[in-house]
């Protein structure tokens, strides 16, 4: 695709707008910037559980988790989750930029994202209330077997704004089912509740603080810089969090929590 196709391709779009026929729009743009091989539409709410606004693929393999693992609770470890919940996040970001220095090395990726076959992946973040993100992820699979190249993601970059506008504009009265839920406890304090409600572990905010950064995948150095106190101190509360989950390591931590996560986001 060429420029020029994207200049002809975007008055298509805006004419679309508020109609059904967006979204399919709004891709064929994005494709005149970057070849994808698959896209999805993701509201975030606050901490609620999203929604799939719009999807499509090439091959249905990289959406098979996506109903019963991600939305069931595996959202919450999300590195683009995770941006959402800063607030008021626009353009475009790169997973291999947001994410932790060890995403690629947590059971999370390992379970959740090799699963997709997803090689990159890259979203336009639109914001649409203080507490609502549209993410349109494209994602490159097996499909391709690439990754987006420079001058792509260069493309998308430039035009990272106007996508953005476009999702804000055609989705601007969206509200959830969520929206009129209360909001819930903050996930660590939801976790240490169902870890004592069902394995009678008792652990201390920090100590559940500590738990979900390890799961997303923040080494020790990194997570010392997230909470400001010494690489020694976090040192302490993970053998402190492993002794009383009784574990040893990363995967036990991961196969002790993860099942919980899917009780956290039914107690919405």
């Amino acid at each position: 695709m060429t420029h020029s196709d994207y200049e002809l391709a975007l008055p298509k779009t805006i004419k679309a707008l508020a109609t059904p026929e967006l979204p399919h729009r709004f891709s064929a743009l994005t494709r005149c910037l970057a070849a994808f091989d698959n896209l999805i539409i993701i509201a975030y709410h606050g901490e609620h559980r999203p929604a799939v606004l719009h999807r499509e693929c090439a091959d249905p393999v990289v959406y098979l988790p996506m109903d019963s693992q991600y939305l069931g609770g595996a959202y919450l470890l999300d590195p683009f989750y995770r941006e959402h919940l800063k607030g008021g996040v626009r353009g475009l970001h790169r997973l291999k930029d947001v994410a932790p220095d060890r995403f690629r090395r947590t059971h999370y990726y390992r379970r959740y994202y090799q699963q997709t076959t997803l090689l990159d992946e890259v979203a336009v973040f639109a914001t649409i209330s203080d507490s609502i993100t549209l993410t349109a992820c494209f994602g490159r699979d097996r499909t391709s077997g690439k990754p987006f190249s420079k001058r792509e993601l260069q493309a998308l970059g430039q035009n990272a704004m106007t996508l953005s506008a476009l999702l804000e504009t055609h989705w601007r009265d969206y509200r959830p089912d969520s929206a009129t839920q209360a909001t819930p406890a903050p996930l660590g304090e939801r976790l240490r509740e169902a870890l004592q409600q069902t394995h009678d572990i008792r652990l201390s905010p920090r100590q559940a603080e500590v738990a979900l950064f390890i799961l997303r995948g923040h080494s020790s150095l990194s997570i010392s810089l997230h909470l400001e106190v010494s690489l020694q101190t976090v040192k302490v509360f993970r053998r402190q969090l492993y002794a009383k989950c009784g574990i040893s390591s990363q995967a036990e931590l991961f196969a002790l929590l993860m099942p919980l996560f899917a009780s956290l986001t039914r107690q919405e």
